[in-house]
């Protein structure tokens, strides 16, 4: 399973999600299937970081992308323009950048590398960036664990989704930990690739919230 398809099956369960969101708030199947696309791009952000020879030019990418969506994503969920909710572009280019910030030699639990998790959380729950400070917990376990063995990897990051979600979000979230077994079949392959399908994997999002809000 390669980075394409990983990218697409996150991209569909996330529509899905917001379709449920806007249309149907009260169907938890459609929010269910939705629980798969943040750890599956928390996973893919982190390969990104690790394989990208610009950084600086991908934090630009996601910020681009980030104010781009902000409209869309605020018509869609509130009807108009609404600045206490931000769009998860700002949550990936907060974990970017944070992981851009870790000192890479060390693990974790490090004073470093605490600080700026602390950070970065702190900063996306100040900002109310969707996913918030969870967020930013699921981005630094999957960018702290890249180097273990795939089965180990997905029972530590299961654990970890576990507890955060328990005590940072709602009993629906523990639905993600659905994606982990769909990461082991990851072959560490990218699968097609050019910029202007990269380019339709972001714009997707900006997109389908905008057709949403229109027809709604």
């Amino acid at each position: 399973m390669n980075v394409l398809i990983l990218k697409t099956i996150a991209l569909v369960s996330m529509i899905i999600d917001h379709y449920g969101a806007i249309f149907s708030p009260f169907e938890m199947d459609y929010r269910i299937i939705g629980r798969l696309a943040f750890p599956i791009y928390s996973f893919l952000l982190v390969e990104g970081y690790m394989h990208t020879k610009d950084i600086k030019n991908y934090i630009v990418r996601i910020l681009i992308f980030a104010f781009i969506s902000e409209i869309p994503f605020d018509f869609a969920f509130y009807g108009g323009t609404y600045w206490p909710h931000q769009n998860i572009f700002f949550t990936l280019a907060i974990g970017l950048v944070a992981m851009h910030l870790f000192n890479k030699e060390q693990g974790f639990i490090s004073t470093k590398n605490l600080t700026v998790t602390i950070g970065a959380a702190t900063l996306a729950a100040l900002f109310a960036t969707d996913y918030n400070f969870i967020g930013i917990i699921y981005i630094t376990a999957f960018f702290f664990t890249r180097n273990y063995k795939p089965l180990r990897r997905m029972l530590i990051l299961g654990f970890i989704l576990y507890v955060v979600n328990t005590m940072g979000s709602s009993s629906i979230q523990q639905y993600s930990l659905l994606a982990l077994p769909i990461l082991l079949f990851y072959n560490k392959k990218l699968g097609p690739k050019n910029k202007v399908l990269q380019l339709l994997y972001y714009a997707a999002y900006p997109a389908h919230l905008m057709l949403f809000f229109l027809i709604k």
